[in-house]
């Protein structure tokens, strides 16, 4: 009981950033422009390059203290009188952009598990691995972070309507956060290329969902005029807000992994919001003294939507200024193919910030194939936790690391787990069946038709997965079951 009142205190001790503190920046470091917190622009207005938040930190706090000041919010969660401790974002404030009135929104996101899985260590050729699992969130998904924070400077901001683009997990997390801040969400789809269940989500928490004829980076462009109706607030991660959300992932895995940092963290790559996201929070943690060196953090994208990893294989990464490396321009991919629907994007808007994060940290940005991802993926439901296709690039990814000698065997490597299983079903049972086709065509990968088909043409050439579980049908007989389960042993 007594842990209550000292929680309180330490609160009150360092209160969290005034907005009239922190800015908004230009990431271009030849513009540099700084603008105001509650001014609603996601784009530099001077140079169009992307931004991010600024907010002074508190350089002089003890390390120690502030490890104990959170983990305690974690530990006594359930009993707090302050809802923001039951918060996996909220428990962070002082390392956020908002006053301790902020109008918070939350749903109880984060705290999300690290497990252990020694099934895909072993696949990947590792003593041991760890999968951070944000699809534990609550709409499933780890947008669920950063929408919190957006959604709470979208209520700030005196916006009406939150839109985004999306492949179906923004969608859902947008939907979902939305309705419980009170405003309308409003959702750009690309037809027929969203898995079914991301789609019901956002249906059943009351958006408003418009599909597009295109794909998602048509509907990243159409989201960006929208951005202009002083009514409308973007909710993709152009927005540095979500960003900021999404960085307190990084201090809850230092948490999880008792403050001692790991060799690599590996994360899927789609519009480069996750990967910059945790690239700052660890920047943050760093500059704060609370680690001493940044873990190497690397980016798996699927081969057919793979612009930064083509664009990173040419890079001299050698050169010690990390901005000299950033080129100007990406080369998008006009039509990006891949059955990981969640990192289906050929223009990823965050991508420069990602790229700097990489180089900062030592990390690595490479593409892995479509069979890659699903014996991967397979490997990772071995190992009792399951997740989306996008989410098992992470596995397959950190094997070819493995293989090039970039991870060594005894490395502390975690993998980021990004969406739960059961945003994408039928992709599971295609595999296990022997039915999942490669051949890209319209609609998810949770689209019945095409790939729960009994018969498969020879023109679909079915993926024969390596850890293929197929049903097997058996005699309603004891006998018949006891040979089944025999044979299985």
């Amino acid at each position: 009981m007594s842990s209550k009142p000292a929680q309180a205190d330490k609160r009150s001790q360092t209160a969290p950033p005034s907005p009239s503190n922190g800015a908004q920046r230009c990431i271009n470091y030849k513009c540099g422009a700084a603008f105001g917190l509650n001014d609603r622009i996601y784009v530099c207005p001077r140079c169009g390059e992307t931004l991010e938040i600024e907010i002074p930190l508190n350089k002089t706090a003890d390390p120690a203290a502030m490890r104990e000041q959170w983990s305690s919010r974690a530990v006594f969660r359930a009993a707090s009188a302050d809802a923001r401790d039951a918060s996996g974002v909220w428990r962070y404030q002082e390392m956020l952009p908002f006053a301790a009135d902020a109008p918070f929104v939350t749903l109880c996101e984060g705290h999300t598990p690290l497990f252990d899985a020694p099934r895909s260590a072993k696949y990947c050729g590792l003593a041991g691995l760890r999968l951070k699992h944000q699809g534990f969130n609550p709409t499933g998904s780890f947008k669920d972070t950063g929408m919190a924070a957006a959604m709470t400077q979208a209520v700030i901001s005196g916006a009406r309507t939150a839109v985004c683009a999306s492949t179906g997990n923004t969608a859902a997390s947008l939907a979902a956060y939305a309705a419980r801040a009170g405003l309308q969400a409003a959702i750009l789809l690309p037809r027929g290329q969203v898995s079914p269940s991301k789609l019901a989500q956002s249906l059943d928490y009351g958006a408003l969902v418009l599909e597009i004829d295109g794909n998602f980076d048509a509907c990243m462009r159409l989201v960006q005029e929208l951005g202009d109706d002083p009514s409308i607030y973007v909710a993709n991660s152009i927005n540095p807000f979500r960003i900021e959300g999404q960085k307190t992932v990084a201090f809850e895995i230092m948490e999880q992994c008792r403050w001692r940092v790991p060799h690599h963290v590996i994360v899927p790559g789609g519009n480069m919001g996750n990967s910059t996201a945790l690239g700052k929070g660890f920047q943050e943690l760093l500059d704060l003294g609370l680690i001493d060196r940044l873990p190497k953090l690397s980016v798996i994208q699927a081969e057919g939507a793979a612009p930064l990893a083509r664009l990173f294989a040419t890079l001299d990464t050698k050169k010690s200024n990390v901005a000299d490396q950033i080129p100007e321009k990406l080369e998008p991919i006009e039509n990006p193919q891949t059955m990981a629907t969640a990192i289906k994007i050929g223009a990823p808007i965050s991508w420069k910030k990602s790229l700097r994060a990489v180089l900062r940290s030592g990390g690595q940005i490479i593409s892995v194939s479509e069979g890659e991802i699903a014996d991967a993926k397979a490997m990772i439901g071995r190992d009792s936790s399951g997740c989306e296709p996008a989410s098992a690039t992470t596995v397959a990814g950190i094997k070819r690391l493995v293989a090039a000698g970039t991870i060594l065997i005894n490395d502390d490597v975690v993998a980021v787990l990004t969406g739960h299983a059961l945003k994408d079903p039928s992709y599971m049972i295609s595999y296990h069946e022997g039915t999942l086709d490669f051949g890209h065509k319209e609609g998810g990968g949770d689209a019945p038709a095409p790939a729960r088909a009994k018969e498969t043409s020879a023109a679909q050439k079915a993926f024969a997965g390596e850890f293929r579980n197929a049903p097997e049908r058996v005699a309603a007989s004891k006998a018949a079951i006891l040979s089944s389960l025999e044979r299985k042993r």
